[in-house]
């Protein structure tokens, strides 16, 4: 059974309402946190009942979102968890409020339920480290902080109760900085054995494409983004391209995870229709390559959805779009699925 998932956060299909109600109901779902430089101009008590209070919602925005999800169809059983649940976690500053051991009780315990909650209604999980995590980095300051930032998710991932095989949850990371793949080799061994078991390498648009990440594949599974390779190679990968075996080889019998994006809808402004394929060359000739990193609400290109569908014989899909949930509705209502689709 395929899946396609969608990333972090919660959108609301009744678009009749009000800016206001829309955030009003999504507020439920959707992660808050704070500055380090609020937290910095109180007092401690009133930092630490503030972060309290940010916690308790954020693990309770999980829950709710990871049932709103079971409630899905099986294909539609994918989430993307946010990286922001317990701010500031992985920063000095803040280390002693998560060390209390009432707070590490709390953590232990909700994390676990939602671990729990996850595999009860067959809902596969995954998390993103966002960029600042450079484990290529040639800079010590930022390769200390970007392993403390990996392993602030990997406890997350423990307590929920994944982490102790390999890839039974996928957190992923861009290969990044100047040192690139020998880099992230070099820091390897520093690790925790659940890291290790859960880390994924994505290509990306700039520097770091498909060619790179497989020279980590006997480290860690490749995450095979098809948006971003098409960027970095300016031209397709192909679903019989022989890279594609080796991408499948990384993840050593588990179902493999691809990222799958589309630039934004204005291009179709600028004459560029949603049933055909979107050239690269005649892109060019009207925005700069920068302007396709950004991703679009929906999957508005057509033909660029049946050219994913392809891959879903041997991946599962995590859908990046801004309209989230509805994104992945849409997709899977046009392009996969017969019949209505509950909200």
């Amino acid at each position: 059974m395929y899946r396609i998932g969608f990333a972090c956060q919660y959108r609301h299909p009744d678009e009749r309402l009000s800016v206001k109600e829309l955030e009003s109901i999504e507020w439920a779902f959707n992660p808050r946190s704070t500055t380090l430089r609020w937290l910095n101009s109180v007092a401690r008590e009133q930092a630490s009942a503030k972060l309290h209070e940010i916690v308790d919602h954020n693990l309770e925005a999980q829950r709710q979102l990871i049932d709103y999800v079971a409630m899905l169809p099986e294909p539609l059983r994918m989430l993307r968890l946010s990286s922001d649940l317990l701010p500031f976690y992985s920063h000095s500053e803040v280390a002693d409020f998560y060390r209390a051991p009432d707070v590490q009780a709390s953590l232990e315990r909700r994390f676990a339920a939602l671990g729990a909650q996850a595999r009860a209604a067959g809902v596969r999980l995954s998390m993103h480290p966002g960029q600042y995590c450079v484990l290529g980095s040639d800079r010590p300051e930022v390769v200390d902080n970007s392993v403390a930032e990996f392993e602030y998710h990997a406890d997350m991932i423990r307590m929920m109760g994944f982490g102790g095989t390999f890839q039974d949850f996928k957190c992923n990371v861009h290969i990044a900085g100047r040192l690139g793949a020998q880099g992230v080799r070099h820091v390897w061994p520093r690790l925790s054995e659940t890291a290790r078991n859960c880390i994924t390498f994505e290509n990306e648009e700039k520097t770091y494409g498909i060619d790179a990440c497989l020279e980590l594949a006997d480290l860690a599974p490749v995450v095979l983004d098809i948006h971003h390779s098409w960027v970095h190679e300016e031209r397709r990968i192909a679903h019989d391209d022989p890279r594609i075996e080796r991408i499948l080889d990384s993840w050593r019998g588990v179902r493999p995870t691809m990222h799958y994006s589309q630039p934004p809808e204005h291009l179709m402004e600028l004459g560029f229709s949603a049933d055909e394929p979107l050239d690269m060359a005649a892109l060019l000739n009207k925005v700069s390559k920068r302007d396709l990193y950004a991703h679009s609400r929906r999957m508005w290109n057509r033909w660029t959805n049946e050219y994913a569908r392809g891959f879903l014989d041997r991946f599962d899909i995590m859908l990046e779009a801004k309209d989230k949930n509805l994104a992945a509705l849409d997709f899977y209502r046009n392009h996969l699925a017969c019949g209505a689709v509950p909200l």
